[in-house]
């Protein structure tokens, strides 16, 4: 078995109780800038986090309902097969091979108004760099 790691950003929570859940392997805060499109904060704190994989569809279930409800946002976590990409009572379950499963994603993240560039899964995906909104696939 293969767990799970990803982040999930603090601020994104309406209810934390799911940190108590998960495995923390480090946090981080970033400032916000107006590229985050999160006027309503100032600073992320981003969690890095592990989950067994045994366990990864019912914590991604939980984490889709403690997501803020006023807000557009995600938290995500892989493996090396999986992707579990987890928006406010949306999940997406990606075969990591399947290029068109993660074009799906990205378009329900956009019509949430979540800027394309942060939704960067797709290991195609050029790494998105601050400084640019725009991503490309190879």
């Amino acid at each position: 078995m293969a767990n799970f790691v990803g982040v999930i950003i603090d601020e994104s929570l309406e209810n934390k109780d799911i940190l108590k859940k998960v495995k923390i392997l480090k946090t981080k805060t970033e400032e916000v800038t107006g590229k985050h499109k999160t006027p309503w904060i100032r600073h992320w704190t981003l969690h890095t986090i592990e989950i067994p994989e045994h366990r990864a569809g019912d914590i991604a279930k939980e984490l889709s309902s403690k997501l803020d409800s006023k807000h557009a946002w995600y938290a995500d976590f892989k493996n090396d097969s999986t992707h579990f990409i987890i928006f406010r009572s949306k999940i997406f379950k990606v075969n990591r091979a399947e290029k068109e499963q993660y074009l799906d994603a990205v378009k329900y993240g956009v019509s949430l108004g979540i800027p394309d560039y942060q939704l960067d899964f797709f290991p195609g995906i050029e790494e998105w760099k601050r400084r640019k909104c725009r991503r490309t696939f190879k």
